[in-house]
Order: C-alpha cells, then sequence, then structure tokens
C-alpha cells in the first residue's frame, strides 16, 4: 500500500473543477494507492533524467502525472491537467 501526497498545484486544479468531476478524479486517484505500476491507463513517460515520471488518464479528459518514492511507499502527484495540455506538455507519442 502507498502513500497518495498531492502537490499544492494539483490541488489547486482538483478546486477549480466541479464536484462532480473533482470526485471522479479523486477516486481514481486514491487507486494509485493499491496499484501505481504500469497496467490499463498508466503509463510511464520517457523522461531525460531522474526520477520517471508516470501518467494516468481519467476519463479521456483529464491526466495525472506522478511519482514513484519506492523508499517511502509514496505516490507523489505532481499535476493534475487536461488531456490537451497534457499533449502539449509531454508530446503525445
Amino acid at each position: 500500500m502507498f502513500t497518495v501526497l498531492i502537490e499544492r498545484k494539483a490541488r489547486e486544479f482538483l478546486k477549480r473543477l466541479s464536484p462532480k468531476t473533482r470526485r471522479i478524479i479523486v477516486e481514481k486517484i486514491q487507486g494509485l494507492a493499491e496499484d501505481p505500476f504500469l497496467g490499463g491507463n498508466k503509463e510511464k513517460l520517457e523522461c531525460p533524467h531522474p526520477p520517471a515520471v508516470y501518467r494516468l488518464h481519467i476519463s479521456r479528459s483529464f491526466t495525472v502525472a506522478y511519482t514513484i518514492e519506492h523508499e517511502e511507499n509514496t505516490v507523489r502527484i505532481a499535476k493534475i491537467m487536461t488531456i490537451e495540455r497534457a499533449h502539449k506538455e509531454y508530446s503525445r507519442r
């Protein structure tokens, strides 16, 4: 079991969403506590330097970018963004 921490910018993004959308995203993020590794809608992004960044697609509308800190059993949510923003930021492959 992992502890999920949400960075300030990601929390601010969540606050701006409708309650229903926020609930859906939070439920999916909580699922990372059980299994943050690859599979399903989770994928490791190509990054030139550590730590490895993973992404989780949520409902074809949002992407969560996160890192896994193995030593602390922690998943750190760095960003939550729209799919369009994620494609621009991480250059769709």
